[in-house]
């Protein structure tokens, strides 16, 4: 089972944005701290609170944001990006084609980019 911690502002808002937006089902909430699943990989959501988010001994916080990103397979992109729209989930780009298959970034109202892919019916992945 792969393991992803995000940092997150509020856990309750992430924990709702992942299980009702994307599917994932909650395994365990400690208020600060939840566990949410999708198939084999579990979200660590982290909020300020939690011991990772300590400031670490040079002085650097962990925050949300960036560029590293879980990625979620779907099986029609078009339509699942029309439903996200519809329930007012934020992109960062627009859908982008390459060989293979079809993706877009979501961003997680604390910054967190999420992929959504769609693999052609040849491609290896």
């Amino acid at each position: 089972m792969a393991n992803v911690r995000y940092m997150v502002g509020d856990t309750a808002s992430a924990v709702a944005f992942y299980t009702e937006r994307l599917g994932f089902v909650l395994k365990k909430n400690f208020g600060a701290f939840a566990m949410v699943t999708l198939g084999d990989l579990t979200l660590w959501l982290s909020d300020p609170k939690t011991s990772a988010r300590r400031p670490m001994s040079d002085g650097r916080v962990a925050e949300p944001g960036g560029w590293n990103r879980i990625v979620v397979e779907v099986d029609d992109l078009e339509s699942t990006v029309e439903r996200l729209a519809q329930a007012g989930v934020q992109f960062r780009d627009e859908v982008v084609k390459g060989v293979g298959a079809k993706q877009i970034l979501i961003e997680h109202q604390d910054g967190n980019p999420i992929e959504l892919f769609e693999a052609s019916p040849d491609s290896p992945v």
